[in-house]
């Protein structure tokens, strides 16, 4: 009886013990967020997305962690956006061009205005970003932007020293792009970069305009033969990465801080990598035999005057819509300047 008596005195104890010193809680799962992004895995663009994921992760201590999708494997180039609002991604890296008409504040930063580098391409896109703070984007957060070097003409087996060498011939341009080969004669097939390897190596196309890091990038100088160093018309692409509103809103506080914190960072190193990769697309495009083209004061004159109707029609387009298009191109332009 006494050993049955102990025995209870024993296991009363013990309960006692674990009401009073609960066992500690499971930790928190982390937040598991999904990025998409048309760059291939090998591209440096790519990489730097992805490094983005990890330093989430890394910075967070683990409560976040961020599965990447890169080279279209989730959405397609021009469906990266809508992606993004309709939570089949949470967060997605695309060109503001391959949605046109949906960025009409941001679309003064494609314009060609003479850019001479993705790292002042960079700065434009976010200035004037933060000085309109524009509603088009009211509808996801944006992480940051970026833009790449001097877009130029590439083509495949034809030299193009003058403005006139560009009639009748097919290029490969999207958005702004596109309205470039228009302005300066030729015809433009708008499709997104994933195919132009492939139009060029087919002859769909007799050239394309990109900037002179995909001749490495998306070894396009494999399939083309010509670059001419148009940069008094060169025009930029601006990139977009976003995140899902009500993904970004149901994060902590101190983990949107440190997010912020990384955007901030991550901006200038898109910026920076733009030039470096452009450097080594210039170097590969020379390595496979091709030849660039230059132009002297003249000529180039020639090109930026062909496409001065591009920036004319835009603001007359934005006027429309109840914008001020000369105040946007002017402060666009004023920001180039600034950082050339």
């Amino acid at each position: 009886m006494k050993k049955v008596a102990l025995l209870c005195l024993i296991l009363f104890a013990g309960f006692s013990f674990t009401a009073v010193f609960p066992a500690p809680a499971q930790a928190q799962d982390a937040v598991k967020l999904t990025y998409s992004n048309f760059f291939p895995p090998t591209h440096i663009q790519s990489q730097l997305a992805e490094s983005w994921c990890k330093e989430v992760e890394k910075r967070t201590g683990g409560k976040v962690k961020v599965e990447y999708f890169a080279g279209q494997t989730l959405t397609k180039a021009n469906q990266c956006y809508d992606g993004v609002l309709q939570g089949i991604s949470d967060i997605g890296f695309a060109a503001l061009a391959y949605t046109m008409g949906r960025f009409p504040v941001m679309a003064a930063v494609d314009l060609p205005l003479g850019y001479t580098s993705g790292k002042a391409a960079t700065k434009v896109v976010n200035e004037v970003y933060n000085k309109f703070k524009p509603k088009e984007f009211d509808d996801t957060k944006v992480m940051y932007l970026h833009a790449h070097g001097p877009g130029l003409i590439h083509s495949r087996t034809k030299a193009l020293a003058k403005l006139e060498d560009m009639k009748g011939l097919k290029f490969r341009g999207h958005g702004t792009s596109a309205d470039v080969v228009k302005a300066l004669g030729g015809t433009p097939v708008p499709k997104p970069m994933p195919e132009t390897y492939e139009m060029l190596q087919k002859g769909v196309v007799d050239g394309a305009v990109y900037p002179v890091e995909s001749n490495k990038g998306w070894k396009l100088a494999d399939v083309t033969d010509y670059c001419t160093a148009n940069y008094s018309s060169a025009y930029t692409t601006s990139f977009f990465v976003v995140m899902n509103k009500d993904k970004w809103a149901s994060l902590p506080p101190d983990v949107q801080k440190t997010i912020e914190e990384i955007n901030a960072e991550w901006a200038v190193r898109h910026g920076e990598a733009w030039d470096t990769s452009d450097m080594e697309g210039i170097r590969y495009f020379l390595e496979q035999g091709n030849t660039i083209i230059g132009q002297d004061k003249k000529e180039s004159e020639r090109w930026k005057k062909a496409v001065q109707p591009i920036v004319d029609a835009y603001m007359k387009e934005l006027d429309g819509k109840g914008f001020n298009g000369k105040e946007i191109v002017d402060f666009t332009i004023k920001t180039l300047e600034s950082v050339k």
